[in-house]
């Protein structure tokens, strides 16, 4: 086995679809996992061009424990800009949850990040 399948066994599942681990911290009592939004512009809003525009501000959601200690994802989540509108836009949770095959557990993690930012494509 691989390692990044082990990685995948641990979050939350379909998540390396659409974040990269950009870093891992052990710590006394808790694990830290760092992950950044691929770049991958918004499929939802295909009609259109968008522009990355770098990260909104790192968010922590606590996941379920590792070993016995507690482990926290560490969030970003990129922003575009919408070239036709001129609209700074994000991916769409919801569409992506609804849109594609993902547990029930992964459509869940993505909506509950979702409720940190507006302005939706």
């Amino acid at each position: 086995m691989e390692p990044q399948s082990l990685i995948e066994m641990i979050l939350p599942e379909g998540i390396t679809t659409y974040f990269d681990i950009t870093n891992i911290v052990k710590e006394e009592k808790s694990y830290r996992i760092y992950l950044s939004e691929k770049s991958i512009s918004p499929l939802e809003c295909a009609a259109d061009r968008f522009i990355s525009k770098g990260f909104f501000d790192e968010i922590a959601v606590q996941d379920f424990p590792i070993r016995g200690k507690a482990s926290y994802l560490h969030i970003k989540r990129r922003r575009w800009l919408n070239v036709r509108t001129g609209l700074t836009v994000y991916r769409n949770w919801d569409m992506v949850a609804e849109g594609t095959r993902m547990t029930q557990e992964f459509a869940i993690f993505l909506k509950a990040i979702a409720r940190y930012q507006a302005g939706k494509c």
